[in-house]
């Protein structure tokens, strides 16, 4: 739709910067409620808001009152309640599986992302000619109503307080503690602060290339999407288990990530529509791996009575590099075109694989005692 109302590659490219922000703005806090409420209901009052949100744009489309203005703030809308979604949602998977499940499940969670995530873009793809963006706005509302049906089914565990209670302020401190304390969980967040800024080359870039370049239809973008999460896919169910069984997680995410170079070098080169589609698979693979090990690094590089606020500050950081990122190649796309910025990309993104090469990612236990220390330090005066 932004491409239709400006043809701006720099308004098409800003979309998703401004889903990202919320995330960097918000995650914090929704990370600290996540610890003091109910997070089912949490969870659920949140998919009705974005439900409301997703009904609203329809309705803007239907009244003609859709403008570059009105898309931005309703991506900005629905990042926020994403933002306030993701560390009660984070949090709410090692409740359910224990340790040495941990890997799997964090495959598993991003399989189902991914399948969804194959299925979505084709569904718009076709419903858009045929219907219009706006009924796909409407069946997406619908869809977060199922959400909220599917979570009232999880049976939450009640786990016994082990810590003293904090004001929600003073939960802001206690992260900064902990994190301050944990050397583990230092490396983890610098690593996706890097992985995220090179990463939001995708979500900057891909849509302009397919648009602009490739000059691909409604129904073509979303196979071009709909191609990277088969990659994801192919990866979470095929490659991933092979690799955690003969490779640290230092060796998978590099191996990752110098896929996902290629594929920048490749996008940067391929013009022919079907060719950028398995480039765009691949980069799908190394995607998922990478963040794969990045997340159960992080999971257990913290303590289970904290979760909400440290998956959220994961989340911070990591969002906070892919705005900071899309601005980057967004700007870059529009001045010196989106060719020269995914090669610009590459190369930069290799240099700081080798520059982080001993900043390791094999976590092996939750570090509770030192949550511990820190909420200690925090709350008792010295």
């Amino acid at each position: 739709m932004m491409n239709a109302v400006t043809g701006s590659p720099f308004l098409v490219s800003l979309m998703a910067t401004v889903a990202s922000l919320p995330f960097f703005l918000f995650t914090l806090p929704a990370g600290v409620l996540a610890d003091k409420v109910n997070r089912q209901k949490f969870v659920c009052g949140i998919n009705l808001c974005l439900a409301a949100t997703a009904a609203g744009l329809a309705v803007l489309g239907w009244l003609h009152l859709i403008n570059p203005y009105t898309i931005l703030a309703s991506v900005f809308l629905v990042g926020v309640g994403f933002a306030f979604n993701a560390p009660a949602w984070t949090s709410i998977v090692p409740q359910v599986v224990s340790d040495s499940e941990l890997p799997s499940a964090a495959t598993l969670s991003g399989l189902q992302f991914n399948i969804s995530g194959i299925i979505g873009p084709v569904l718009g793809g076709f419903l858009v000619p045929f219907a219009g963006a706006n009924v796909v706005f409407a069946v997406n509302a619908a869809c977060f109503l199922l959400v909220v049906l599917a979570i009232r089914q999880w049976k939450q565990p009640t786990d016994p307080a082990k810590l003293p209670s904090e004001s929600f302020f003073r939960s802001f401190g206690t992260v900064i503690r902990y994190v301050r304390y944990a050397p583990e969980l230092q490396v983890v967040l610098a690593r996706n602060f890097l992985f995220a800024l090179f990463i939001s080359v995708i979500p900057a870039l891909m849509p302009v290339v397919g648009l602009q370049v490739l000059h691909l239809g409604s129904s073509q973008l979303g196979f071009l999407f709909t191609s990277m999460g088969a990659g994801s896919v192919i990866g979470a169910m095929f490659v991933i288990s092979w690799l955690r069984a003969r490779f640290s997680p230092d060796s998978v995410t590099l191996s990752a990530n110098l896929l996902i170079v290629a594929a920048y070098v490749l996008m940067a080169l391929v013009r022919q529509a079907e060719l950028f589609f398995v480039v765009a698979a691949l980069a799908g693979v190394g995607w998922t791996l990478s963040a794969s090990e990045l997340w159960v690094a992080a999971q257990r590089a913290m303590p289970s009575s904290a979760r909400g606020r440290m998956n959220a500050t994961v989340i911070m950081i990591s969002q906070g590099a892919m705005v900071f990122g899309g601005v980057i190649w967004s700007s870059s796309a529009a001045l010196i075109g989106p060719v020269y910025t995914l090669l610009g990309a590459s190369v930069l993104f290799l240099v700081s694989l080798l520059l982080t090469g001993r900043l390791s990612i094999n976590v092996r236990a939750v570090l509770e005692e030192k949550f511990s220390i820190a909420l200690t330090r925090e709350l008792v005066p010295a």
